[in-house]
């Protein structure tokens, strides 16, 4: 069936044009393309490093041949034919080596290879998207930072069972850690830079003396930031411990000289750690918060179902001609509220066609902001909307849930095909749907939440319009 078969009710948005190069980390549809960038970066390399190699043998060969004139004790400079290999050697040979034009050849033909790349590369603001998301993650799943650092997803505490097993396991460098942290640093989250940031000093702690060519941080940045973060926590004693550490890998740095005064001074005034936990920031002060993260961490298979008796399975027409030849595979999964799953609802090559219709329209999802749209933190995805003129696979999968139904899927009583394409740690917090219009043309108020998704399709259907295609109950609550 794939993971366009969902059927929903939402918000209408514009169709908008094609994407600019940028927002990577809100649509795994991007980041899948950001791979294929490196591959060609790989490829640019693999061409620099045969060729530097090559030159590197040729310099080791004049290396050798210089070398051994040098220790055999026989050479003198009496040969006329030795003297003047020698001058020829210090007058062009080194300077050549030296200032080699191949080596710059090379470099320049990787340069090259990046600047063909770059505009297509993720900024800053998917990098720090990108931890962003694994803090959501973390949090959301009630991650272990040192397990995701070691390519481990797994609940903090012991004896929790994996929770996701990736084929191809990646863990997480020092500097990596680091940047996860400083990002929360940067906001003045100590809950989560503490963690991150511990697991960067461990890291660098291991492999302190040895350059890697991707690191942009170090020990010492490690240790400053994770200090301060436990000074702004309460825990005085911690951050002079690792200031004085710091101050033994780089003892002349001033700044940390007074910090370690200051936080000496404070130790002697009161309490060496404050009294209580640090609380998790909730910048959208979300109420059901707790309530919908709960879900998430239940494992797989113990969702809270009725009783079987009350569930059923089925093969329905719903008085449609449309589906009288091939009738919809029906089953209840719940009564209150109702929810009801569609079986082979969409074939794989249909799923295909929409993901391949909608994949160059995607563009940021993103919310009401009284009469203006923006972008928000709760809200991480790509999204596109397609008409049913799109393609005749969108016309007959509107038929479908038209004849499913029963309602009436024309504008404005139903919105156009919405896919969707969820990013890093990509989510839609819990939250309300409603019209904004003056005076309302239809009144609906929806509660729901979307996470973690790779590409679904949702198609909103709105109440007005279907007043006599399905009468409201007396009940308010149906």
């Amino acid at each position: 069936m794939g993971a366009l078969g969902a059927l929903g009710l939402g918000a209408l948005l514009a169709l908008l044009p094609p994407p600019a190069p940028a927002e990577t980390y809100t649509a795994m549809l991007s980041v899948r393309r950001a791979l294929g960038s490196e591959g060609r970066l790989l490829r640019r390399l693999r061409a620099y490093l045969r060729e530097e190699s090559a030159r590197l043998r040729r310099l080791a060969r004049f290396y050798e041949k210089v070398q051994a004139l040098h220790q055999d004790p026989k050479t003198s400079v009496d040969n006329p034919l030795l003297a003047f290999s020698l001058i020829k050697r210090l007058h062009s040979d080194w300077p050549n080596v030296i200032y080699s034009e191949e080596a710059t050849q090379n470099t320049q033909a990787l340069h090259d290879g990046f600047k063909e790349v770059e505009q297509n590369l993720p900024g800053a603001e998917d990098l720090d998207g990108a931890a962003r998301a694994l803090m959501r993650l973390q949090d959301v799943y009630a991650l272990s930072v040192k397990g995701m650092a070691n390519g481990v997803f797994q609940r903090a505490g012991a004896g929790w069972p994996t929770l996701y097993s990736p084929s191809q396991p990646v863990s997480l460098s020092a500097d990596d850690c680091f940047h996860v942290g400083k990002v929360a640093y940067d906001t003045g989250d100590y809950y989560h830079s503490i963690p991150w940031l511990e697991e960067a000093v461990s890291l660098f702690r291991l492999s302190y003396g040895t350059w890697n060519p991707e690191d942009r941080s170090s020990l010492e940045d490690a240790l400053d930031h994770l200090a301060f973060s436990y000074f702004m926590a309460g825990n005085i004693s911690h951050a002079l411990s690792l200031s004085r550490e710091f101050l033994h890998y780089d003892p002349s740095n001033q700044r940390v000289v007074r910090n370690v005064a200051k936080y000496k001074k404070l130790l002697e005034m009161g309490p060496a750690v404050s009294t209580g936990p640090l609380r998790r920031p909730n910048s959208t002060h979300l109420q059901s918060r707790d309530t919908y993260e709960e879900l998430c961490q239940r494992p797989a298979g113990q969702l809270i179902l009725e009783h079987l008796p009350h569930l059923s399975c089925s093969y329905e027409t719903n008085g449609s001609p449309y589906l009288l030849l091939q009738p919809a595979k029906k089953e209840m999964v719940q009564t209150q509220p109702y929810v009801a799953l569609y079986h082979d609802f969409i074939s794989d090559a249909e799923a295909e066609t929409i993901k391949g219709l909608a994949g160059p329209w995607l563009q940021r999802s993103v919310v009401a902001s009284g009469e203006k749209q923006q972008k928000a933190e709760y809200r991480i995805s790509q999204s596109a909307w397609l008409k049913d003129t799109a393609d005749p696979v969108v016309r007959a999968l509107e038929q479908r849930m038209a004849a499913v139904t029963g309602l009436d899927l024309r504008p404005p009583y139903a919105e156009y095909l919405q896919v969707v394409n969820y990013g890093l740690g990509g989510h839609y917090e819990p939250h309300f749907d409603h019209a904004t219009e003056e005076p309302p043309l239809q009144n609906e108020v929806r509660q729901q939440d979307r996470h973690a998704h790779d590409l679904l399709a949702n198609k909103w259907i709105h109440e007005h319009g279907q007043e006599f295609r399905r009468p409201c109950s007396p009940d308010p609550r149906d």
